[in-house]
């Protein structure tokens, strides 16, 4: 936290809550007021996105805004093999050209309120943490139901300050998504895997969704106008987006055990799905196009995973972390009504002890991690959804409350293709690391197997499931637990033979969570007592607001510029002799005379981001969007645990850049013209072909 560390407080550091944003210190640094008007406009603006990532309205005729990354799942899935969107980009010249996303779901947030009152009221004083969790769970199971069938929205408890408080979140969703346009993947993502989180980059990032409501496009009352020129280096700016997590308000026991254990363990596990998806790409080009967007999102989060580990191995920091806990240490030990705060360090470090014994087989079993595939994750929710419905609502898992139910069948409903071959593979995989994780004669393992090897169980439960089968879900899911148990489906009856050890491992974590939470809240309660409201919470996938100016930094005694241009892509290009990941689609090559090469292209950025930022706008202060975050550069990935804005910046696409590409390479200018416009012209007709294809 940034009131921690003297003289810290010059930086822009903040994920801030629209509820309790940064206003005092947004004053006295930079003569900024927000208006209640400027806040609203901007939070029902902003989206969030079911697939991870965040987006943004941008017209009135509910035109969205997110990084092709973002949205790659959801292009990835109208793919086939003679059709992919991915790699060949797509444009819809009309409105009727626009397709419908499989199973993608995007969330504005309408309201915030706190409930952490009613929360904490509801958990006995001297409860155990087994009471104190199931009367948790209860009351915000409670809560949210109330909430959904008063308003109609979407309603979720967030825990805020690791329990300190609870907001009650309300988002009005939109299921029917459609793509309007992605450019190919060789410039959203210019570079690939080499140049990902370096900088100078030059990507086109970007894609746009519209939503619709009872099948036309949605008219939304809030929406961000587009800003043609774009920022200037030095400017004041503000990012709106979901930063997914952060773990700034860990204790060192805590950050002891992600470094020592938890990194490990999850980099093992990347790299060789990793290796396993690359092997498979390089068959063929129909089992890269299946395996791109996993293989891209694990080689994302293996390179975020390296640079978080290697920032935990950083004497430095650990240190500044140390020392900042041992100051908040003593500040508690100095005022006897903060007992309970200093005490909260040791039983963290005690539940940690103790989850550390269990955490292999949490993970392996009910993270499934030893049971990779869409087939198996289908097969439990089937499973658990037949018997989490006959229980009270409070008493359910998270994921089955009535107020889930719609995320509940849009998952299970998803007409989201499944491919053998692949699901094989995966299953076959996973199950190896099952083998070499618990060790071959592990009673769980033995029965997972069933006296087959891994490859061979999994061709047996692939082969025989069907769960696959739309109609076949609808009807188990319909039927309840006695359809469920009368299908008898080998992949149902996999997560059977695991779902009591499963549970009992959930039970077990919910228990030592709630213990850990509540020590967690008694050290924010404190440690807010001595700070005040300049004091925000860590990351929890929900919308934040975060500050900060256009701006380079200096590396190896070198600037670093703010921004790069166009001309920095095709000089780029060139320098690689365009070999992969460096080439360009040829009508960019041939569209180059047409640009304004000195026109920038990305910029960095001083703003607090995180994983989940994705996508997320960034806008002026008049409230216009001035650029979209894609990345983050090498050096910020300790901002997971600790902000330090000397070299660590954010990655945008520049917004002039964005209509310049539309214009002048896709000759998309009605689309362009509606970002500017703010809304669609009715009589739009024509543009560039649908498909845009690879040169």
């Amino acid at each position: 936290m940034w009131l921690q560390f003297a003289g810290s407080a010059l930086a822009d550091e903040g994920m801030w809550l629209f509820n309790q944003p940064p206003r005092t210190l947004l004053r006295e640094k930079y003569g900024f007021e927000f208006t209640d008007v400027w806040l609203e406009n901007l939070q029902k603006s902003s989206v969030r996105f079911s697939s991870g990532g965040s987006g943004a309205l941008v017209s009135a005729d509910g035109l969205v805004i997110s990084n092709h990354h973002v949205g790659a799942e959801a292009i990835q899935k109208l793919g086939t093999a003679d059709k992919d969107y991915l790699r060949d980009g797509f444009y819809a010249r009309t409105p009727a050209d626009e397709l419908k996303c499989v199973d993608l779901e995007l969330d504005v947030l309408q309201s915030i309120e706190d409930v952490t009152r009613r929360v904490s009221g509801a958990v006995p004083q001297d409860a155990s943490a087994d009471e104190a969790a199931r009367a948790r769970r209860r009351i915000i199971a409670e809560i949210e139901n109330e909430s959904q069938v008063q308003t109609g929205l979407r309603s979720e408890v967030v825990v805020l300050y690791q329990g300190a408080q609870y907001h009650l979140y309300r988002y009005k969703s939109y299921t029917d998504v459609r793509l309007v346009f992605a450019p190919e993947q060789q410039v959203a993502f210019f570079g690939g895997d080499p140049e990902n989180f370096e900088y100078p980059r030059y990507d086109l990032d970007i894609c746009l969704f519209r939503v619709y409501e009872n099948g036309q496009p949605a008219h939304v009352p809030h929406f961000l106008k587009w800003s043609r020129s774009g920022p200037v280096e030095g400017e004041l700016t503000f990012i709106s987006g979901n930063p997914a997590r952060t773990e700034r308000l860990c204790t060192m026991a805590e950050l002891d055990y992600r470094r020592d254990s938890l990194y490990p363990y999850v980099l093992g596990r990347l790299n060789r799905l990793e290796v396993l998806l690359t092997g498979w790409s390089a068959r063929s080009g129909e089992h890269a196009r299946q395996a791109k967007d996993d293989l891209f999102a694990i080689q994302n989060t293996r390179k975020a995973r390296e640079g978080e580990l290697a920032a935990l191995y950083d004497p430095a920091l650990m240190g500044r972390k140390a020392e900042a806990e041992q100051t908040l240490k003593s500040a508690f030990a100095a005022k006897p009504e903060f007992a309970a705060a200093l005490a909260a360090y040791d039983q963290i470090a005690t539940t940690e002890r103790t989850m550390a014994e269990f955490s292999l087989r949490y993970r392996l079993l009910e993270s499934a991690q030893a049971f990779d595939g869409r087939l198996f994750r289908l097969a439990r929710l089937l499973l658990r959804s037949g018997e989490e419905s006959v229980k009270p609502n409070a008493d359910r898992l998270p994921e089955f409350r009535d107020s889930r139910r719609a995320w509940l069948e849009q998952e299970l409903f998803s007409e989201q293709p499944v491919y053998d071959d692949y699901e094989r593979l995966r299953l076959s995989a996973s199950l190896t690391f099952l083998v070499e994780k618990l060790g071959f004669t592990d009673p769980t393992v033995q029965a997972v197997l069933a006296g087959k090897s891994p490859a061979a169980r999994a061709e047996e439960l692939v082969a025989g499931t069907k769960v696959n089968d739309l109609a076949f879900r609808r009807k188990l899911y319909a039927g309840g637990s006695n359809a469920v148990n009368a299908a008898n489906d080998p992949m149902i009856e996999l997560a059977r033979t695991v779902d009591a050890e499963a549970r009992s491992l959930y039970a077990t974590l919910e228990v030592q969570a709630e213990v850990q939470q509540q020590a967690h809240a008694a050290i924010s309660q404190a440690r807010y007592a001595l700070q005040g409201a300049r004091f925000y919470p860590d990351a929890t996938g929900t919308l934040r607001l975060a500050f900060g100016v256009v701006k380079g930094y200096e590396e190896g005694g070198r600037p670093v510029p703010a921004m790069t241009t166009f001309a920095g892509l095709y000089q780029r290009a060139a320098e690689m002799k365009d070999r992969p990941p460096f080439d360009l689609p040829s009508h960019w090559l041939k569209k180059k005379s047409a640009l304004d090469l000195a026109m920038p292209l990305n910029f960095i950025a001083t703003h607090d981001i995180g994983p989940g930022n994705s996508g997320s706008p960034m806008v002026n202060r008049a409230g216009e969007l001035v650029g979209v975050v894609f990345d983050g550069n090498v050096h910020s990935f300790a901002w997971n645990f600790l902000f330090d804005g000397r070299q660590a910046r954010c990655l945008c696409v520049h917004s002039s850049a964005i209509l310049e590409a539309l214009r002048k390479v896709y000759g998309a200018d009605s689309l362009a013209d509606e970002l500017v416009a703010g809304g669609r012209n009715p009589s739009r007709t024509s543009g560039s072909p649908r498909l845009t294809r690879r040169g």
